[in-house]
């Protein structure tokens, strides 16, 4: 049972942002990590796209942040945060940054800026001058620090989040040269989809051993999103099924996904030549350009988004009620991030993958990183004129599928004892969750209190109650 944000002994300030936004109960997430993170200690955390994870470390975060500062004093002008989040995507930075700006505007004296690549320098650096919480992707971040725009000396508390997306796009040397830059630091906290063997060599080069919060593997099967996978012939025939279900009378808004940039804007051109409302998305584009088209998305402007993988991680739009896999993903596990863009905040989604016959094989590898098998199902009237084979082998067995974890409140996620530096090293939330952290306090040096180390003492369901998703 899934516990309210007051039982947890938030800040006043935070409580009042969570009941503004509607939100009073915890996912299974939140009610996990939030506890965990206020009492210290480095944790891996693995949980479901869609479950709540942002809020689960911006909340215990900010409320160590409010407490260091109980008299709502202006931090002095100088780019030395206490709070690093580090994300792989622009998108993701920027969400996140939306997230914790709603959550301190009942707070004072908490500060929150972005860096970012695509954007200029100079605002950058007026905008970090007095923040305690940096958002940052690992690039741009690198490059104020070696013009000492930003010190990364005062950071108590490190957040690594989507690590294995991190990992994909090649930021691992900066990741570890970040490390470095704010070695002193209390805290570790790392979010990823899974906890793979590359994931876990990163988290013993920066955590001290880590304890691990699991509440999903790649076999955790999304219950609120329905997957459907197509057949098509030809490009064309993929043509006629995208337009069948972007004709769905139950969409309201759409993602569709290509593989390369130029086949987003080829299809984004075809839809509108079909009368649709739509529009591309992909890495090419500027800054602003990007900005400005995912704001039409979330303000309902845009109904159909057609987007290459950069968009497959920071998109929190509720009203997406359905995916469509145009092009299939290059690697298996963005699968799984593509259709958590839809069946967010406790809603209902619809996924939906089109593929040719030469693209059997990865339809097994995303089956066998699922460890569930698509369904294929035939439209009357499209139906491909070749018959499909099934696939030769089977999804793999690593277990039963369990629920998904949204905006639901309920769950049977169980914790999983980890390994840490070493074989049985690692701790679990139910035992030693207790542990007091080692390190300096965040306001100043000594061992750290019993309390808080910081300082002292879409569409959500129809129940009065509403989980933070």
């Amino acid at each position: 049972m899934t516990i309210s944000f007051k039982e947890m002994g938030l800040a006043q300030p935070l409580l009042q942002a969570t009941e503004a936004l509607g939100y009073t109960l915890a996912t299974p997430v939140q009610e996990q990590v939030i506890p965990a993170a206020l009492i210290g200690g480095d944790w891996m955390v693995s949980s479901q796209t869609g479950s709540g994870k942002t809020a689960a470390f911006l909340l215990p975060l900010l409320n160590k942040l409010i407490a260091a500062n109980p008299n709502n004093k202006p931090v002095p002008g100088r780019a030395e945060p206490q709070v690093l989040i580090l994300c792989p995507t622009r998108e993701l930075a920027q969400q996140v940054t939306a997230d914790a700006i709603n959550l301190v505007k009942f707070a004072k004296g908490i500060r929150i800026a972005t860096i970012m690549g695509g954007m200029p320098y100079g605002k950058q650096i007026s905008q970090i001058k007095g923040a305690n919480l940096v958002v940052a992707t690992p690039g741009r971040l690198l490059d104020l620090s070696n013009s000492r725009s930003i010190r990364l000396d005062k950071v108590q508390c490190m957040i690594i989040d989507e690590a294995d997306r991190m990992l994909d796009l090649g930021f691992q040397d900066d990741i570890e040269a970040i490390h470095q830059l704010c070695a002193d630091r209390d805290q570790t906290l790392m979010f990823s989809a899974t906890f793979a063997p590359r994931i876990m060599q990163l988290a013993t080069s920066l955590m001290n051993n880590p304890g691990r919060i699991e509440l999903a593997s790649a076999g955790h099967k999304h219950e609120n999103i329905s997957q459907t996978l197509h057949w098509a012939d030809s490009i064309a025939h993929k043509h006629k099924l995208l337009s069948h279900w972007l004709s769905d009378p139950t969409m309201e808004q759409a993602v569709v996904f290509a593989s390369t940039q130029a086949d987003s804007e080829t299809i984004a051109d075809s839809l509108r030549a079909d009368g649709y409302d739509a529009t591309a998305l992909h890495g090419a584009m500027p800054q602003a350009v990007r900005n400005r088209r995912l704001q039409s998305l979330r303000k309902g402007q845009t109904r159909i988004l057609v987007a290459t993988d950069v968009a497959a991680r920071g998109i929190d739009v509720p009203t997406i009620t359905h995916v469509i896999n145009f092009g299939l993903p290059m690697k298996a596990e963005d699968y799984v991030h593509r259709i958590g863009r839809t069946g967010r905040a406790g809603r209902s989604g619809v996924a939906i993958t089109l593929a040719e016959h030469r693209d059997r094989s990865k339809i097994r590898a995303i089956e066998q990183y699922t460890q569930q098998q698509l369904q294929a199902e035939v439209i009357p009237g499209l139906e491909p004129s070749e018959k499909s084979r099934k696939p030769t082998s089977r999804p793999g067995s690593g277990g039963r599928p369990g629920r998904s974890f949204g905006g639901k409140g309920a769950s049977n996620s169980s914790n999983r004892q980890g390994q840490g530096q070493g074989q049985g090293e690692g701790k679990t939330f139910k035992q030693n969750h207790f542990a007091k952290p080692t390190g300096p306090k965040f306001g100043g040096s000594g061992k750290p209190s019993s309390g808080p180390k910081f300082g002292g003492s879409g569409k959500p369901s129809s129940s009065p109650k509403r989980t933070f998703a």
